[in-house]
């Protein structure tokens, strides 16, 4: 039975940057104590990296079966700054401070000690699911400049985004495929301009007319310069399966921590082959000897966000975690 009872998160400031206050909502495990911590679930809300909340985080958290996979774990989600007032580089360095904070007398502090940083998943939807893989894979944090979050034990990405050079972020789609309407500039006015100071911002509500920025985005073909322009920093730094292809042969251990992704083969927000093209190269280390420990899970016919449904259970990807918190 599916509970309609949101707690209240403890709400914690972990970085302020260019006048921006950064939080992360951290949700009480209420079996965790100093003595037995709680795994922590660290996950990035979607949007593009435009757009969205941790709001969006209650909805999804709390649609799905309260199983004990879930209340067992301590969840955290962390705000960053939205694109293109602050480009990609940026937002990576905010994903990589939050990892850090986990790691801080200052978060062990609030949480009264009560999780567990020594066994962190990095999980989101969407753009959301493409930084655990930057973050958990240490993919573009040299060429951004950005030093490395700490290790962590697993990554959980959603239907994930994971290349700016996939022909659905260049090409425009008037309207686009789940939209009846076409979006006028004005509906995003003043988003688009990096330097408007009413659009410096680590969270916009649910409602906020910035909701529309990504359909907007992919209606113009804007993905890679609202994320890179003025960075010099190229598209291919921050693909998934360019890394993985880069890696060395030679080293059989797992370049990678343990890796679930999830994606509905209907998906026409962020499509499918971003998660299909990561999953082959990770096939393809595998069959080569390198211990690489992934799992991946397709749903037919089903679209973006069907995860917030209350009948999705998701019930292999709390097996997954369940498995690589209790297997260190």
């Amino acid at each position: 039975m599916t509970s309609s009872i949101i707690p209240k998160p403890l709400e914690i400031l972990f970085k302020r940057a260019d006048g921006v206050d950064m939080y992360m909502d951290v949700y009480l495990s209420p079996s965790a104590s100093p003595e037995n911590p709680a795994p922590i679930l660290c996950w990035w809300h979607g949007g593009g990296l435009l757009q969205a909340s941790v709001i969006e985080t209650l909805q999804v958290l709390y649609s799905r079966d309260r199983s004990e996979l879930v209340q067992g774990n301590r969840k955290v989600c962390p705000d960053y700054r939205l694109a293109p007032q602050f480009r990609l580089p940026t937002v990576l360095s905010d994903c990589a401070d939050a990892v850090k904070f986990l790691h801080s007398e200052d978060f062990r502090s609030a949480t009264k000690e009560c999780a567990d940083s020594s066994r962190v998943i990095l999980t989101g939807s969407s753009a959301g699911g493409w930084l655990s893989f930057l973050c958990g894979y240490g993919i573009g944090f040299k060429e951004s400049g950005v030093s490395k979050p700490p290790k962590v034990q697993g990554i959980v990405p959603i239907y994930p985004i994971t290349d700016l050079e996939d022909p659905f972020w260049s090409t425009k789609q008037r309207p686009v495929s789940y939209l009846d309407r076409v979006i006028a500039k004005e509906e995003v006015h003043p988003f688009l301009n990096p330097e408007d100071p009413g659009s410096h911002v680590a969270f916009v509500p649910l409602d906020s007319p910035r909701s529309t920025f990504y359909d907007y985005m992919v209606q113009e073909a804007l993905l890679e310069n609202l994320l890179l322009s003025g960075t010099n920093v190229p598209p291919t730094a921050f693909s998934v399966a360019r890394f993985l292809e880069a890696l060395p042969q030679e080293n059989k251990l797992s370049p990678v921590p343990p890796t679930y992704i999830v994606h509905g083969d209907n998906d026409r927000v962020v499509p499918v082959s971003q998660s299909r093209v990561v999953v082959d190269n990770l096939e393809k280390l595998r069959e080569i000897g390198v211990n690489v420990d992934y799992e991946y899970e397709e749903f037919p016919g089903l679209d973006h966000s069907f995860d917030e449904t209350p009948e999705c259970k998701m019930e292999m990807m709390y097996i997954f975690i369940e498995r690589v918190f209790h297997r260190l």
